[in-house]
């Protein structure tokens, strides 16, 4: 399955890494508030499912554009073939393709790349992180005053605006950053490799967030939803994703904000 996640994403990177050169006269489509979706978004998408379909054509495909109610069963792949495409359009090199593979609602591998770097993340459950082959693990830094903290506005969600000026008041004054790029994928792919030491965002889907949330997860952390309970990876949800150390006073934080 990680074969197969791989060679899709492999796929999608390649499209888009081709029409980078182009990007600002790509013509974009508004999806909702501040979201948008052009033909690269498309493109990326349907060579990820061409790979899966050709390999495993029984498996599901949950994919952001072409199939985001799709409903998760057997083996299911989900897939962002563009996080980041606001950042991909502007020029802002930020941007990844992100795959997970779930059996049976359980998280068994996944894979971010991260496009204009050219790095490769992948997990398998029970087999740890990676990075370019490397093994990666999340920061040992306890202290909160040391920490580098990742997140993600709630753009799309304007009612959770409130809330989130307060967390971030409470967090940005107890560290010693915040950090808001504007790819999730790539923030929790931060978080497993310890450039962050944590992340949070309040409203997330899983195609933004199941391959990363395995990731740290084989990497030593810890991922649950803002009130501090389990996620699978395919719900619509709020994060909370950490090293061991730093997850509690992380969702602490949050939680009295």
């Amino acid at each position: 399955m990680l074969d197969v996640a791989a060679t899709a994403s492999d796929a999608a990177a390649a499209i888009i890494s081709q029409r980078a050169r182009d990007a600002r006269a790509i013509p974009w489509e508004r999806k909702s508030h501040s979201d948008f979706v052009s033909e690269v978004d498309m493109a990326a998408e349907h060579a990820i499912r061409d790979v899966i379909h050709a390999r495993m054509p029984d498996a599901e495909v949950i994919g952001e554009e072409l199939s985001p109610a799709a409903v998760a069963r057997g083996v299911t792949f989900i897939a962002d073939p563009l996080d980041g495409t606001t950042n991909f359009l502007h020029g802002f090199p930020v941007y990844a393709v992100s795959i997970a593979v779930a059996t049976n609602g359980v998280l068994d591998a996944g894979v971010i790349i991260d496009v204009p770097r050219g790095d490769r993340y992948t997990a398998v459950r029970g087999g740890g992180a990676w990075r370019n082959g490397e093994p990666i693990a999340v920061s040992p830094i306890a202290d909160p005053s040391k920490a580098l903290i990742g997140t993600g506005f709630p753009f799309k969600h304007l009612a959770h605006l409130d809330a989130y000026q307060r967390q971030f008041a409470a967090i940005v004054r107890d560290t010693s950053g915040l950090r808001r790029a504007g790819a999730a994928a790539l923030d929790l792919a931060a978080v497993a490799s310890g450039a962050f030491e944590g992340f949070w965002e309040l409203s997330l889907a899983p195609w933004d967030m199941a391959a990363g949330i395995l990731l740290i997860r084989e990497a030593g952390g810890v991922v649950t939803d803002p009130d501090g309970n389990d996620v699978t990876g395919l719900e619509h949800v709020g994060l909370v994703a950490a090293s061991r150390v730093m997850h509690d006073w992380l969702l602490n934080t949050i939680r009295t904000a």
